[in-house]
């Protein structure tokens, strides 16, 4: 049979470390056999990241927004240390910070779940998935070191020249000052966002703050949220079943350990950063978190919630075995690629992506798996495979479906 024909472009975003290595290897073993493959390459390793001073993030993000569907690979976020050892120019942003302004989406990541990998908080039944707020806060942040004493002032100016004028803290010695941001025209998108993808689902949607400590910035989240819920999606709520139900974040950190699982809980952005690692580590793996970015206008963005796995990617670089967990990469292909087969109405395409998630998860439960999940698995006899054996086997899983 002839590979499988699109016939509008992925954005795909290349990366770094370990996951570049599987990229390439998904590619090869796994979609490029099946599908005559359309991409708009962007390479965002961080070597051409700061080749081109970082516009080649800016150039894959405006691609999204023109193409509608991208997939992404993992990227290194540099740090000092990151500066040396890339002998960088800068150190330059987050590349999914950039991203996720450009194209003002929320983040929703969900654990994937197969027979033998058991939640960690034992009374988990189903996934819980995180929506994270994808705009500023300490991702958009502005940080000075306070060199000795003084006084430190937040002052908005308006247009007309007028301030608003609040002292943060008057310094006897030296410390440190951060200032962060949003808008209410991003909290609104992250709003909406969440209620629609909650109906689309049909999940209950959990959101939290810290609005009794944070009385304007945390409470003005609080504050649209249930505004937009009461205008707009309280009756869709009702109709379709399903309930939305705000809290502070101590409460919902607490009520999650207790839950059963099946909804969505939504987070600032720090919040679903840390908050979305804590689930799906707990769920089995950060190998087995999908993460997809959607914004308001209806462009979608597939990654991996994990980074760029540099252990690994160190003992690759000499020589030696490594047994890397793919499985989140692969589903940032499988999503993207389903997305794309919905949006230009190619049932084959969507097919596909449901045929290779199929034979992932059946290669796990089949007792075939990365090292990370034979260490918690409660299969027995199961066989460890290093990470390009396991992705073919995936591939001679694919052949018996």
């Amino acid at each position: 049979m002839g590979k499988i024909q699109m016939t509008t472009p992925l954005v795909e975003m290349d990366g770094d470390e370990m996951t570049r290595i599987l990229w390439k290897m998904i590619k090869d073993e796994l979609l490029l056999p099946y599908i005559d493959l359309k991409t708009e390459y962007y390479d965002l390793g961080l070597e051409h990241r700061n080749e081109t001073d970082d516009k080649v993030t800016t150039e894959s993000a405006e691609a999204t927004l023109k193409y509608g569907v991208a997939v992404k690979c993992a990227t290194i976020t540099p740090n000092a240390a990151r500066m040396t050892e890339y002998n960088l120019k800068e150190m330059w942003k987050s590349p999914n910070g950039t991203i996720r302004a450009i194209l003002d989406g929320t983040v929703f990541r969900t654990p994937i779940v197969v027979k033998g990998i058991e939640p960690c908080v034992k009374n988990w039944e189903k996934p819980i998935t995180l929506a994270r707020h994808a705009y500023g806060d300490v991702y958009k942040n502005v940080e000075i070191k306070v060199p000795g004493a003084g006084k430190a002032e937040l002052v908005f100016t308006a247009e007309d020249g007028t301030e608003i004028r609040e002292t943060i803290h008057n310094f006897t010695d030296a410390g440190i000052i951060q200032g962060v941001h949003n808008t209410n025209k991003s909290i609104t998108s992250f709003a909406k966002s969440c209620f629609n993808y909650a109906l689309d689902t049909k999940q209950d949607l959990w959101f939290a703050t810290k609005d009794t400590i944070s009385k304007k910035y945390d409470h003005t989240f609080k504050d649209i949220f249930q505004q937009i819920y009461e205008d707009e999606y309280k009756e869709k709520f009702e109709a379709a079943g399903i309930e939305y139900f705000y809290t502070l974040i101590d409460d919902a950190v607490a009520r999650i350990m207790k839950a059963k699982g099946g909804f969505i809980w939504a987070c600032k952005n720090y919040d679903g950063d840390v908050m979305s690692d804590m689930v799906s580590s707990a769920f089995g793996s950060l190998a087995m978190m999908t993460s997809v970015l959607v914004s308001p206008s209806g462009v979608f963005e597939y990654e991996a919630a994990h980074g760029t796995v540099q252990r690994h990617y160190y003992k690759h670089l000499k020589g030696e075995e490594t047994s890397t967990n793919s499985v989140a990469t692969i589903f940032a292909w499988t999503g993207a690629l389903r997305k794309r087969g919905e949006l230009d109405n190619i049932p084959e395409l969507m097919a596909f992506a449901d045929k290779l998630e199929k034979a992932t998860i059946q290669t796990i439960e089949s007792g075939k798996m990365t090292k990370d999940l034979a260490l918690i698995t409660s299969l027995k006899d199961v066989t460890v495979l290093n990470s390009q054996n396991f992705i073919k086997a995936i591939a001679e899983t694919m052949e018996t479906l």
